[in-house]
């Protein structure tokens, strides 16, 4: 196995939509947004990069918000989801963020992936799990 030394400092913030891995690029005086075509996976890997090399370098836990992922739905803007925590979170086209508690990483691909996030939503997740507003300026891309 040959290793190559990566520099991944620049990149500010990552996102998944319709099969392009998403990186914010800090470029100095502006950013950049570049698209590369990748599965899910690959976000997932970056995510989980992300949390080893910080746990490494013994950083305190992120304060920041859950990374968002934007998605077409006439119900949500975005959706994210926290693997270790098991929390979904949902920004409605409303504004209102909402984040659902102890959602199993099954049913967060599931929404993630189905033909109709809002009725996802209403069948599986509405109702069944506890859940709280929050309050998050935009996500919305």
């Amino acid at each position: 196995m040959k290793l190559s030394k990566v520099d991944l400092s620049n990149i500010i913030a990552i996102a998944h939509s319709d099969g392009y891995l998403q990186l914010l690029v800090n470029r100095g005086e502006e950013l950049d947004l570049l698209e590369i075509s990748a599965p899910i996976e690959a976000y997932e890997g970056l995510q989980e990069l992300n949390e080893i090399v910080c746990e490494f370098t013994a950083l305190p836990p992120a304060s920041e918000p859950m990374s968002m992922l934007p998605v077409s739905s006439s119900m949500a803007c975005a959706v994210g989801y926290d693997r270790h925590e098991q929390i979904l979170q949902i920004e409605f086209h409303s504004g209102a963020v909402y984040q659902y508690l102890e959602v199993e990483a099954e049913t967060w691909q599931d929404l993630y992936t189905s033909d109709s996030i809002g009725r996802f939503f209403n069948q599986e997740i509405k109702g069944r799990f506890e859940s709280e507003l929050i309050d998050i300026d935009d996500y919305c891309l």
